[in-house]
């Protein structure tokens, strides 16, 4: 009875380390489109051109300074589970499901069709690492996602917003 007992929970430790490393993955997974998308929001921001330059260009300051912030966030909690963070260009562009930006200039339209797009990306990347986070009891991961998920599906409901008012006036 007791091997079963010591089988049934190195099993249960077991599992929970598969867990840990599987949120690892998708954390990093989460790490790297944010550290790709970072540079992105910057390159948009250093190559806008239009009527709308001054707003558009202020307004993809504000979004990569949070997008910055997430990243030392994201990192910091990997560690915090003791587990790696990714931490080059190279793994986050290996990693990344967000791509770069090419260095053109670019008008305010095909800027938010394309981050609108990417915040996407991060809402998938962001429910999946909270329903797994759930499903093992890590509730501070799962909490962490919560603020990210509210955030981004405001940004994605307010470019939606915009981009309506683009097409209609177009």
């Amino acid at each position: 009875m007791n091997k079963k007992i010591n089988l049934d929970h190195n099993l249960y430790i077991l599992n929970k380390k598969e867990g840990i490393y599987m949120i690892t993955e998708d954390l990093n997974l989460f790490l790297s489109n944010l550290n790709v998308f970072y540079r992105k929001l910057q390159n948009y921001h250093w190559n806008i051109i239009g009527e709308d330059f001054f707003n558009v260009h202020s307004k993809l300051e504000e979004l990569y300074d949070e997008i910055n912030k997430q990243i030392d966030e994201i990192a910091e909690h990997i560690l915090s589970i003791g587990q790696m963070p990714l931490g080059t260009m190279k793994d986050y562009l290996n990693t990344a499901q967000i791509s770069e930006a090419s260095n053109e200039k670019k008008c305010s339209k095909h800027i938010y069709e394309t981050i609108l797009k990417d915040y996407n990306i991060l809402i998938e990347n962001v429910t999946k690492i909270k329903e797994d986070a759930d499903n093992q009891n890590k509730y501070s991961t799962s909490a962490l996602m919560d603020e990210y998920l509210v955030n981004y599906e405001k940004i994605v409901w307010m470019i939606t917003q915009l981009l309506m008012n683009k097409d209609n006036n177009n």
